[in-house]
């Protein structure tokens, strides 16, 4: 059988990190690698993930392959159109190809909207006969047993993982939301723990929406890894209630080898998402603590109740919590939410520059802030939370975290990672 040569690239607009870098700090392109393992044997398949590797156009490929966020869009169209200008076919998928398939079809080929497991299989037979089709349509979302494990390459220290799909907040900035992907399904917890056993990588980033959606699927899970001795560290998301209210629950995920949560608080300010709504932030971080583990938390900032004096309140607050480490971003109207749908009638959008959409920029016109305001507001909550001090401070006085040398290291090598990216942020947009 004549081996077809497929090459699959995640694209990224923001240039190329140094390799050592990316092998200890950037998550594995996941669903690229799912998409190995749906493919035939009969294909050759390279992926390239551009956040740290060239595109090498000269190679001899039958198919390429790209799939992205809308941030990187625009990269994503001139690296579609310089293979096209070769002769090459391209198929486009993932986020932004499903929300917005006209745009991304006038780069492709064929493009695939949804969840693309299956569609992509149709779309190989399709191209073996010459005969592909412009648009391809996961009319279903994949079933929890068909969510495919991943084809791992050792690029990377940490290794990604699902255990669960979908998410049911349908916060009003989240593309899950437009992409109704809000029905939970999760995976047979002897697929997921057969998976885990695969990865040779002792780290593990759980890319669920959240860990915590279904308590009780969790704690099963974790059981069965603790009975296992899989003997891994992991990275999950989680909600604030959850954590803050589910001490079994904790006990769990500290004994099943948890180092720290990733929770989303958004703002401090009375903005009533669902995912947060009656949590007491600062007790939140005490209890997990308390139970060994650390939280990365992430805010944005810009919403509508949002003002001048929200930067420095927000920095009082969190400077008070022990958190290991924290994202500062800027609202972000993704197309298709109901945020930027909202925006656009009430004639706030500024651009259309989908390479500005990328959390550092602003690209819509604040309630109660000037666009300029907000940019130096979040530049300023960065530069204050990652100085010298602040790190120090974090890093030398963990009050009831884990002491085990991994936590210790994640504690410091998380904190050099978020100052060394938000200072790239400044220079760069």
């Amino acid at each position: 059988m004549n081996t077809k040569r497929i090459l699959l690239i995640q694209p990224n607009a923001e240039g190329h990190f140094n390799k050592l870098y990316a092998k200890f700090f950037l998550i594995p392109p996941l669903s690229l690698q799912q998409f190995v393992t749906c493919t035939p044997s009969n294909y050759e398949v390279k992926i390239v993930d551009e956040r740290f590797e060239k595109i090498e156009y000269d190679h001899n490929y039958d198919l390429i392959g790209l799939t992205f966020l809308t941030k990187d869009a625009f990269r994503a169209y001139e690296i579609a159109d310089e293979f096209r200008s070769m002769g090459k076919k391209v198929v486009l998928g993932g986020i932004h190809p499903t929300l917005l398939p006209n745009e991304a079809k006038q780069h492709a080929d064929s493009v695939i909207t949804g969840e693309a497991e299956f569609t992509w299989q149709k779309l190989l037979k399709d191209f073996e006969k010459g005969k592909i089709k412009p648009f391809y349509k996961s009319k279903e979302k994949v079933k929890p047993k068909n969510i495919p494990p991943a084809k791992r390459y050792n690029k990377f220290f940490m290794a990604g993982i699902q255990a669960t799909r979908g998410c049911p907040f349908k916060c009003d900035f989240c593309q899950r939301t437009a992409l109704n992907d809000t029905v939970h399904r999760k995976r047979e917890i002897d697929e997921v723990i057969k998976e885990l056993k695969s990865i040779e990588s002792k780290i593990i980033w759980f890319r669920d929406a959240s860990l915590t959606i279904d308590v009780e699927y969790t704690k099963k899970l974790l059981r069965r890894m603790i009975e296992e001795k899989l003997n891994k560290r992991w990275f999950a998301y989680a909600t604030t209630t959850t954590l803050g209210k589910d001490d079994e629950l904790l006990k769990l995920a500290s004994k099943a080898g948890c180092v720290a949560w990733m929770v989303g608080f958004e703002t401090i300010s009375n903005y009533n998402f669902p995912k947060n709504r009656g949590a007491d932030f600062s007790k939140v971080v005490e209890k997990v603590g308390k139970h060994g583990m650390g939280i990365c938390g992430s805010f944005i900032f810009g919403f509508d109740n949002d003002t001048p004096e929200t930067f420095d309140r927000t920095y009082e607050e969190v400077s008070s919590w022990e958190l290991e480490s924290a994202e500062f971003n800027i609202l972000t109207p993704l197309p298709k939410t109901p945020l930027f749908e909202k925006l656009d009638r009430e004639k706030r959008i500024l651009t259309k520059d989908w390479s500005k959409y990328n959390l550092a920029n602003v690209v819509f016109q604040p309630k109660n802030l000037t666009a300029g305001e907000l940019k130096e507001g979040v530049k300023k909550i960065s530069q204050k939370f990652y100085a010298i001090p602040s790190m120090l401070k974090r890093m030398t006085k963990p009050a009831n975290k884990s002491k085990n040398l991994l936590s210790i290291l994640f504690r410091i090598s998380t904190n050099l990672d978020l100052r060394y990216f938000h200072k790239l942020r400044v220079t760069k947009f």
